[in-house]
């Protein structure tokens, strides 16, 4: 573990200098697109019917709210926008480039969008709905987006909703490729990468060279400190594959959670986090031996409590699969909430001055998410083999002395 940890802090100060550069250098615009976020009257995902009806709208909010000062005074919903960026999209925001007249454009890469509703499959850009705020039209079929949710519309073209302005369209079977599985495919093909180069360097040599030098500790690693000591015996090699894939492929989609301007918060998706989760849960059931299940199912405690130990023993397989699921997810979030927390305090007081206090503090966290990348890459997949080792345990019975 110290090897691990030695290893990870010396990288991540060696990463942290080329990121501290890098998100000086995107800061200032990234700064100037938030200001405009928060000056912008219509948010991208906020309408309620037809395109020339979010504009009109748009025009009698500015009317009834603008005074001397113009638009400037609109104040900045720090809530919407860090919620807007954790969020999972159907396009991939990018940044928002301050406009003449207050407003901002946003720019964002389209993703495509599938639907299924009604035997009627759908497949266009994520570009049609213009940012959210124009309805696209499929056959007899009209959507709208609401709030990052895409709805059918109603007869009249439109959203209805209930007293607390919740939509009550019915939604189509989403199949869309969203900016979180995109991220999820660039993740994987930077891991073909790596370990492809990684591969062909020994194929041609036993000497690591290149990314086989930086790849060989790592590999060692997971499989002398996380692998062998938990699962017994030679088993370890039997799981290696999965604890090798989840350690990498939580930290990769966590590297790429903390690049300015992109930060796809994949790991910081629940339904990320419950698919790991279900596959270790899984596993360690089909894995389970005699021994794993005799210790459920009859536990070594007096027969009469076995009424009270069965259900917690049985309960005791899922928690610990929720307990992965609830940890990586909760902490890359809280992660990304507190660095746009930290950016917000500029707009929030509306003073340049604040940024002496937010952004060291902002460079301070980012670098600090640096090494949480790794270490909850580490914990999900020692975890995952302290709970594989635990099902594939051979039983030691000492006879009937441990029962009493």
């Amino acid at each position: 573990m110290h090897r691990f940890l030695g290893g990870v802090i010396y990288g991540s100060m060696k990463i942290s200098n080329r990121a501290t550069k890098l998100l000086f250098t995107i800061l200032a615009p990234a700064l100037l697109s938030m200001s405009a976020f928060g000056q912008e009257h219509p948010q991208h995902d906020d309408h309620h019917g037809e395109a020339t009806e979010q504009h009109v709208d748009d025009h009698a909010n500015h009317d009834d709210h603008a005074d001397h000062h113009g638009e400037a005074d609109q104040e900045f919903d720090a809530v919407d926008m860090i919620m807007h960026h954790i969020q999972d999209a159907h396009e991939w925001h990018l940044v928002d480039i301050p406009q003449e007249d207050g407003t901002s454009k946003p720019v964002s890469i389209p993703l495509p969008v599938i639907l299924y509703y009604n035997g009627q499959l759908d497949v266009f850009m994520s570009s049609a709905f213009h940012h959210g705020h124009s309805p696209v039209t499929k056959g007899d079929v009209t959507y709208i987006m609401d709030h990052g949710n895409i709805y059918v519309a109603n007869a009249q073209g439109e959203l209805e909703y209930d007293e607390e302005h919740h939509a009550l369209n019915d939604k189509p079977l989403d199949l869309s490729i969203t900016k979180n599985v995109a991220a999820m495919f660039l993740s994987i093909l930077l891991l073909v990468w790596i370990f492809g180069s990684t591969a062909k360097n020994y194929k041609k040599t036993h000497v690591p060279r290149g990314m086989a030098k930086f790849m060989e500790p790592l590999v060692l690693f997971v499989r002398d400190d996380i692998a062998r000591p938990n699962i017994e015996g030679d088993k370890y090699k039997r799981y290696l594959p999965f604890l090798l894939t989840i350690f990498f492929f939580i930290w990769i989609n966590n590297l790429l959670g903390l690049i300015p301007v992109l930060a796809p918060n994949v790991t910081g998706n629940i339904a990320f986090t419950f698919v790991l989760a279900a596959f270790t849960l899984l596993i360690i059931l089909f894995s389970g031996n005699k021994a794993y299940w005799g210790h459920i199912l009859l536990p070594p405690v007096p027969w009469w409590l076995y009424i009270i130990m069965v259900p917690v023993e049985i309960i005791g397989i899922f928690t610990k699969p929720f307990a992965l699921m609830i940890r990586l997810f909760a902490n890359i979030t809280a992660g990304h909430i507190l660095i746009l927390s930290l950016v917000s305090l500029i707009f929030i007081f509306k003073t340049a001055w604040m940024s002496l206090m937010s952004v060291p503090f902002m460079i301070f966290m980012f670098t600090l998410e640096l090494l949480v990348a790794a270490l909850q890459a580490y914990i999900f997949t020692l975890l995952a083999a302290l709970f594989i080792g635990m099902a594939v345990e051979e039983h030691h019975g000492h006879g009937e002395e441990d029962v009493i």
